[in-house]
């Protein structure tokens, strides 16, 4: 088991990796919508969704993996009135995949940063000890 890091997606906001490595799978933590060029969390419901797939793609990318490679995602929602327009931007980030991942969506109260959205995910690359 080890860790993975990339700039090219936001610095751990508290005390835990960006993603971990274990056999042939890669667990990446929870991504809100922060640039990390900036540090600092997009305005917006689309902008926001649209960063995080693209701080998922990026850490995906550092163990060279792709979208393809993701088996299960959780979604986390401030407000589910979003719902509708998340699996737009959520279709559009797997579109061209003949098998789309697994996913649970939940609605909270609140997220880091007051984001709007989280989105954790699961990746398998094979057997890899």
């Amino acid at each position: 088991m080890h860790a993975l890091y990339t700039d090219k997606a936001p610095k751990p906001v508290g005390p835990y990796s960006q993603a971990i490595r274990a056999g042939g799978f890669l667990f990446l933590s929870g991504q809100v919508g922060i640039d990390p060029q900036s540090g600092k969390l997009r305005e917006g419901f689309r902008e926001q969704v649209e960063q995080v797939f693209s701080n998922i793609q990026a850490i995906l990318q550092t163990a060279n993996l792709g979208r393809e490679h993701i088996v299960k995602v959780v979604v986390y929602l401030k407000d589910l009135s979003l719902f509708g327009e998340f699996n737009r931007l959520y279709e559009e980030f797997f579109r061209g995949l003949a098998t789309k991942p697994v996913r649970t969506t939940v609605g909270v109260s609140q997220l880091p940063l007051d984001a709007l959205v989280e989105v954790e995910v699961v990746a398998f690359a094979g057997y890899n000890p």
